[in-house]
């Protein structure tokens, strides 16, 4: 029995399969449109995390992203942000290095910038010395400098004021600071939503950024004597360099603290930002941002 298409011209049929076809295609289209948009979840080793983008603000990963921990040295975010923040700032203006710094630095056993005592440093060189090799002794130094007050333990009572001033005033509900570095009495903690946010802001100001991705530096100080010598630092930071797009933050430890990492990275125009806390090594902290940056650039 033979079964005929009356009625139904070529034409048809062929606009019928096409449309049919395009169909099929849509539906495959939309299906891998909705896998590419849903990138697995990365598992991480510290214990907290966060990351934003930043251009947007929009929340892109959390784990215990408001559970209040030890941030080691990376509270010196606010301390660079502080000083960014005097009115009037001269990033040239000269500090002398005192003994006070020098002795601290050994006394806690502390990351540092290697300042000599009697040199005389810019405002914008205790930064580098702050943020690069991280060192403690400029962070007392610029505390020293800019809190108020007629003796230095009071200058940094009221530089470490400021912080928590500007803390609240960025609406960081979870963090609290005693200290001008990270090396804590107990009551130096953050998020981190809160250290993500903070670093987001602050990367608005200009010398910061240039700072926090510049990976090493050679600086020209003057010496006790009038003389000058060069001071060399290194950024503590493994991203800068090894991962396409870095542009910072700031690395952080300690013993409560363990390690932490506030880190950024932009490609084509999308600025990816965040934070991990209390990851168990430089390295896991390392690959626990290097996931979350992957991450965010896929969604």
């Amino acid at each position: 029995m033979r079964i005929g298409f009356k009625g139904i011209n070529r034409a048809g049929i062929a606009a019928t399969v096409t449309l049919t076809a395009g169909a099929v295609l849509a539906s495959g289209a939309f299906a891998s449109t909705a896998q590419a948009a849903s990138p697995p979840k990365p598992k991480i080793t510290a214990k907290g995390g966060f990351v934003m983008n930043s251009g947007t603000g929009k929340t892109l990963f959390t784990k215990a992203a408001d559970t209040r921990r030890p941030t080691g040295s990376t509270t010196k975010i606010m301390t660079a942000r502080v000083v960014l923040a005097q009115k009037n700032l001269n990033l040239n203006a000269k500090v002398t290095v005192q003994k006070a710094y020098s002795d601290y630095i050994v006394s806690k056993n502390a990351s540092s910038a290697r300042l000599i005592v009697g040199d005389k440093v810019t405002v914008r060189q205790l930064l580098y010395g702050l943020m690069l090799p991280s060192g403690c002794d400029a962070a007392y130094a610029l505390a020293d400098k800019f809190g108020s007050g007629k003796t230095r333990s009071a200058r940094v009572k009221s530089f470490i004021g400021k912080m928590n001033a500007s803390a609240k005033s960025l609406g960081l509900k979870n963090t609290h600071f005693d200290s001008f570095d990270g090396i804590s009495s107990g009551k130096n903690y953050s998020t981190p939503r809160d250290l993500t946010k903070l670093a987001a802001n602050t990367m608005k100001n200009s010398t910061f950024r240039a700072i926090v991705k510049t990976k090493s530096t050679k600086q020209k100080v003057t010496t006790k004597s009038g003389g000058y010598r060069y001071m060399s630092w290194t950024n503590t930071n493994p991203l800068l360099g090894s991962y396409s797009g870095a542009i910072g933050v700031k690395t952080g430890s300690g013993p409560t603290a363990k390690y932490c990492l506030v880190f950024a990275a932009t490609r084509k125009g999308k600025t990816i930002i965040g934070t991990v806390l209390t990851s168990s090594s430089t390295s896991t902290r390392t690959s626990d941002a290097k996931k979350l940056l992957d991450y965010g650039f896929k969604l």
